[in-house]
């Protein structure tokens, strides 16, 4: 008796403990056995060449920031000692977004990192990693956090996107108070919650997912005079293409339930690249025509997946997600 009352006490204790780790793990897919070649505690530094990722092969090198050749995707992958569970980066700008461990409620660092991956500014923030992206001029870093919920397929969730402006070093926790034009006319709701913010080139205009009454919104924002307008419907987790002409995002399907979709902002025209596959994260443009996912595995692991919007998916890096492409040098 006294033996399974220690055992209940453990598995309480487990639990308990278990709200705020799922949150980091459940992006992950957990850990997974097997054979990758790592080469480890490697000086990174970014550079178009490179493809970064998260790296989740099994070992003490799990979670870790790691890079391969993008032209090599397959080779060996060089990881470092930077930890995030998310991480974007463009024009030798980066972010890295870090839940704080054992924090109740949870907190997440937002660290700003140069060319070399060096830490150049820090944030604590209320909620855990959800979405993070650099501007194509890496003058902007913006992220998104969950403050209540942990998936998008959750009701109730609640999210919280902010930006930070590395020339001004102005902060911006959150863009709940950005007004909203729906139909044009001003939107009011208390349960507007917004999300995965993309910059166009010149650093500007932005786009992102507003959410309200059950209803998903893609909205066009001006970052100067800092208002948006809805211009699409059934939009999350926005990703402009380099040229400025396409957004690939998550369509929903059904509930809990989204594939990757291409929106051609001229036309307004909807196409589905050739992956009906779920997903559930924010796509990256390779190129104009290529876009990088991580999907979840039947075995529970994450691997990064390519399509092109009229070409067949490949598998491009396994157990691995968070693709960022190394961007160009620092203006």
């Amino acid at each position: 008796m006294k033996l399974k009352i220690i055992g209940l006490i453990a598995g309480i204790a487990v639990l308990l403990g278990g709200a705020v780790v799922y949150v980091a793990s459940a992006r992950t897919g957990g850990v997974t056995v097997n054979a990758v070649p790592v080469n480890t505690g490697q000086t990174l530094a970014l550079a178009p060449a490179n493809l970064f990722f998260r790296n989740l092969a099994d070992g003490p090198d799990h979670g870790k920031l790691a890079a391969v050749p993008a032209g090599e995707p397959g080779g060996a992958r060089n990881v470092g000692d930077l930890s995030c569970d998310r991480f974007a980066a463009a024009r030798g700008t980066a972010i890295c977004l870090r839940l704080k461990p054992d924090s109740l409620p949870p907190l997440t660092d937002m660290i700003v990192l140069d060319a070399n991956l060096k830490e150049v500014h820090r944030e604590t923030l209320p909620g855990t990693p959800s979405r993070a992206r650099v501007s194509p001029s890496g003058r902007i870093v913006n992220w998104t956090l969950f403050v209540t919920g942990d998936s998008y397929a959750a009701t109730g969730f609640s999210t919280r996107t902010g930006l930070y402006n590395l020339d001004t070093q102005r902060l911006t926790k959150s863009v709940e108070t950005l007004p909203i034009f729906v139909d044009g006319k001003r939107y009011f709701a208390s349960d507007v919650n917004f999300w995965g913010i993309t910059f166009a080139a010149d650093g500007n205009r932005f786009y992102l997912t507003m959410s309200s009454k059950g209803k998903t919104y893609l909205i066009e924002a001006d970052h100067k005079s800092y208002h948006g307008d809805a211009i699409a419907r059934n939009v999350e987790c926005p990703s402009l293409s380099p040229d400025g002409r396409r957004i690939a995002y998550k369509q929903k399907v059904a509930t809990g339930k989204w594939r990757l979709a291409v929106l051609d902002l001229a036309t307004r025209k909807v196409t589905n690249p050739p992956d009906d596959r779920l997903l559930d994260d924010q796509p990256v443009w390779r190129d104009n025509t290529t876009l990088l996912y991580p999907l979840r595995a039947a075995d529970g692991s994450t691997d990064i997946w390519s399509v092109g919007l009229t070409k067949p998916p490949t598998l491009l890096i396994r157990h691995a997600t968070s693709p960022s492409l190394g961007g160009g040098q620092a203006p």
